[in-house]
């Protein structure tokens, strides 16, 4: 078994871990670590200081009333995707160790297109308009 890296658990959390294929286990959040353990295989677990999480973005859907996915950017080891049950719950008390500075909505299909659009229409003006 693992040892964990917190000394005072917060939440436990059913949750799903998308590193590779879907992992279903539970997020433990506590004072020195945000922690995925598996339900299944106890040798897969994702064990990340908060010292070492850059930033951390949700998805959300309906005007933020449903948030089905949320991902935490390490510093070095690049991004974790995770759904869980509550996910507020979750990204409250993750806000509670990094500050709102570090909470950020992702941008939603729609944004994305639309961005694309827009580089592929000012490229268009460069090219044909510099004469």
């Amino acid at each position: 078994m693992v040892q964990s890296l917190n000394t005072k658990v917060e939440l436990v959390m059913d949750s799903t871990s998308f590193l590779g294929l879907s992992d279903y286990g539970k997020v433990m959040i506590g004072d020195r670590a945000f922690e995925f353990y598996n339900s299944r295989d106890k040798s897969k677990y994702i064990q990340i200081p908060w010292e070492e999480i850059d930033y951390v973005e949700a998805a959300s859907v309906l005007k933020g009333r449903w948030i089905p996915r949320y991902a935490i950017n390490t510093k070095k080891n690049g991004r974790y995707m995770f759904s869980s049950r509550h996910p507020k719950e979750v990204l409250r008390s993750i806000r509670d160790h990094l500050g709102p500075n570090k909470m950020f909505h992702s941008l939603t299909f729609f944004q994305i297109i639309m961005r694309g659009l827009k580089v592929s229409k000012d490229n268009w003006v460069k090219k044909h308009h510099h004469k």
